[in-house]
């Protein structure tokens, strides 16, 4: 090698090992993520019934003009501190795909409660190893629509309270208590000693699901879509039962399931 290619040569390692230098000295900002970072809750119906829970540590608002005043017309904010900022600083924290509608809240997750911390239960809807947070959102949603007076979730296995969790239950996560239990089997077997009766879904069970006259506690048992509940929830069921669909399509997204099973038990109560 003559000694210009070689010097030619050795530019090009200073440049390259310079150029790698500057980007290592200053990395990109990472993005915000909902699943491993501060918990924001977005939305206006979502932020006022956090504002609204007394129990809830609410950290920071950040908020548009115009949606600060969409929450002072229902309720009073209270001591949190208020931030104004504008549409697009929201998207940028949040992401493009945040519905936010102008408020978002930084809270620490809601407490979650124990079996004992809850009396009566009259009626609940118990998650067995349900993992999306739209689905267990939506089922919060929809527990709360119908009175339930909790939601019975495992320690593991279950989703980390996120804003596309806590917009999907629309006000729902600070107004129906999460039952949060280490085993499920144990929390079932609790529950038929307190007098409920429970009811196991599952698209293959031989018997439909039957309204119930009487004004007996009712636990509503879904399972994870595609894998169902697992072997001992069902054997600690009550009854398994199906959903009567006449149609071609015999499942169903299970937050939709749950929907229809709390309004198909429920129906024959006064």
């Amino acid at each position: 090698m003559n000694w210009h290619r070689a010097a030619r040569l050795l530019a090009w390692r200073k440049g390259a090992n310079a150029l790698a230098m500057s980007f290592n000295k200053f990395p990109p900002k990472p993005r915000y993520d909902p699943d491993d970072g501060p918990v924001y809750l977005y939305g206006i119906h979502t932020v006022r019934a956090a504002l609204d829970n007394a129990s809830r540590i609410k950290k920071h608002l950040l908020v548009t003009p115009n949606a600060l005043n969409r929450l002072k017309e229902a309720g009073e904010i209270g001591k949190v501190p208020v931030r104004e900022v504008t549409p697009k600083e929201l998207d940028k924290l949040l992401g493009d795909d945040a519905v936010h509608q102008g408020a978002a809240l930084e809270v620490d997750p809601v407490s979650r409660f124990g079996l004992n911390d809850i009396d009566p239960l009259r009626l609940v809807v118990v998650l067995d190893q349900i993992t999306d947070p739209h689905n267990v959102g939506a089922i919060l949603r929809t527990a709360c629509a119908f009175g339930a007076d909790a939601v019975i979730t495992t320690s593991r296995h279950s989703p980390r309270e996120t804003g596309v969790m806590a917009k999907s239950a629309s006000g729902a996560l600070d107004l129906v208590p999460m039952i949060e239990v280490r085993n499920l089997g144990d929390a079932l077997e609790t529950l038929k000693k307190r007098g409920m009766l429970v009811l196991g879904f599952d698209s293959e069970a031989e018997h439909q699901l039957k309204p119930r006259s009487a004004d007996i506690p009712l636990a509503i048992v879904m399972g994870a879509e595609g894998k169902g509940l697992r072997q001992r929830t069902r054997e600690l069921c009550d009854e398994m039962v199906k959903l009567d669909m006449p149609g071609p399509i015999k499942s169903l997204n299970v937050s939709n399931a749950a929907a229809i099973a709390l309004f198909a038990a429920t129906a024959g109560r006064n």
